[in-house]
């Protein structure tokens, strides 16, 4: 009697057990067809189609003027003391950037090494005031480069530089922002030129860097251009050397994530956890939601202008404000004072891997910057600068922050952020990441093969920090 008993008691829990799944799974799938109905509505009202616009017009890698370009990406000829690259502050193993709060250019302890184990000389601390931003997608934007937007389109005119008076157009910009922006780091005295022609105009300085390729690149640029008879002095120019670069960098493009996947129908492709942080996202905070839309808006997640998110101010900054170590952003190009501290919204196409985050990379997980966004007033003032991981000044953090905050924050907090909130929305984020950008093999197309080189025999294969190996 006693082991009919037990065997009806087990038969019970596992009837019960069994309906508790059901009704879990039940429940589950309801929530995912609610949450799928609710997100179809956000993406007809947001016009959101997962392909942001003019993808189709940039250039393949495969192309001969997208491969000279990625021999001279990656050639340190470029740098005034020949130990930087363009790549080593925007390596593709390194979601475009360098895994650097603050990029260290010239004067490194060793040139090939890059990420967080890359050191400054005599261990100083990092003279670049600003975070390396990510190559990829860069030929989707369509307004301005940089995080102060010194490289600007204007009006249908031409394209603004920092070699102009704002808002004038630079003749010599190129044929797009890409090649425009492609022009300056070569300027820069901490990112790559060094003490090369000091006080010297920049134009001196790009025409001097095209003398040095004559002597060895001609056949190289001849390829590029499909043009087998033009003079080294005729074919070998600055404007070749930054349109070659623009076609590689252009050719970065990694779109292909589960959220596109989603919008085109796949319901699988993202988790719940997804699927809630993208209704948080795109729900405006008056209906209980985060309201990242309103800035991060369209299929390229930017509205491509500028705002004062309170970002806490770290580094050397730009010899701005009473401590002489603030950042000013956008105003240091149009001078408006209701630009100080407007720095552009970012892309967050591949996020995930394009940190630290910030225009100075203040913070260094995916959940700190988000966590930021949604309070920053009250994450600014709580700001722990421990979290960095690399000698960066701090000294003056508090100030210069202080500052920021009261020129006037243009986000308005989300009331009662949760750590769900937190959670779901970093969710989110990851679903925004192209399987590519995480995949050597995948990257290994915008990277040359460890057995190439430039006709200088300066290409930098640059060492992963973990195990000695190229990246």
């Amino acid at each position: 009697m006693l082991i009919i008993k037990n065997k009806c008691w087990a038969i019970g829990i596992a009837v019960i057990s069994f309906l508790s799944t059901a009704h879990a799974e039940t429940l589950k799938q309801l929530n995912d067809t609610t949450i799928d109905q609710d997100l179809s509505q956000l993406i007809i009202k947001h016009k959101l189609t997962g392909t942001p616009e003019g993808v189709e017009k940039l250039p393949s890698i495969n192309s001969p003027k997208a491969q000279l370009g990625m021999k001279l990406f990656y050639s340190k000829t470029l740098s005034g003391d020949n130990t930087t690259a363009c790549a080593t502050c925007h390596h593709p193993m390194l979601g475009g950037g360098d895994n650097l709060s603050l990029s260290i250019g010239v004067d490194s302890q060793n040139p090939e090494v890059l990420g967080v184990h890359r050191r400054l000389k005599n261990n100083q601390m990092a003279r670049v005031p600003r975070n390396a931003p990510t190559t990829f997608n860069i030929g989707l934007w369509k307004k301005a480069l940089f995080h102060d937007m010194r490289i600007e389109k204007i009006d249908g005119k031409g394209i603004h530089t920092p070699d102009m008076p704002y808002p004038q157009v630079d003749a010599l910009a190129g044929e797009n922002l890409v090649q425009a922006q492609a022009r300056f780091p070569v300027t820069s005295k901490d990112e790559m030129r060094g003490e090369f022609l000091k006080g010297t105009y920049n134009q001196t300085m790009r025409r001097a860097l095209a003398e040095r390729l004559k002597k060895n690149w001609l056949k190289a640029f001849r390829t590029g251009f499909s043009d087998p008879t033009t003079s080294a002095d005729d074919l070998i120019t600055e404007q070749n050397i930054s349109e070659a670069i623009a076609e590689y960098e252009r050719s970065q493009v990694f779109i292909n994530t589960p959220w596109k996947r989603y919008i085109e129908g796949d319901r699988q492709a993202l988790s719940l956890a997804a699927k809630k942080g993208a209704k948080l996202f795109y729900t405006s905070q008056s209906k209980g939601g985060a309201g990242c839309v309103r800035c991060h808006s369209g299929d390229f997640f930017t509205d491509e202008k500028a705002h004062n998110t309170a970002m806490p101010q770290i580094g050397n900054g730009k010899d701005n404000g009473i401590t002489g170590s603030n950042d000013y952003g956008c105003y240091l190009v149009t001078q408006k004072e209701t630009d100080k501290f407007r720095f552009r919204t970012p892309s967050l196409l591949n996020v995930e891997v394009t940190g630290p985050w910030g225009h100075d990379g203040a913070y260094t997980s995916l959940e700190g910057i988000t966590r930021h966004m949604l309070s920053p007033i009250k994450s600014a003032r709580n700001y722990d600068p421990k979290q960095l991981k690399q000698s960066v000044a701090t000294k003056d953090v508090r100030k210069n922050t202080l500052e920021a905050i009261k020129a006037g924050v243009d986000i308005t907090p989300k009331p009662k952020v949760s750590q769900t909130d937190v959670k779901n929305l970093v969710a989110f984020l990851q679903a925004l990441t192209d399987p590519c950008v995480k995949d050597r093999a995948c990257l290994s197309k915008w990277i040359p093969d460890a057995n190439d080189n430039d006709p200088d025999k300066q290409m930098l294969h640059a060492l992963n920090n973990k195990s000695g190996d190229t990246l």
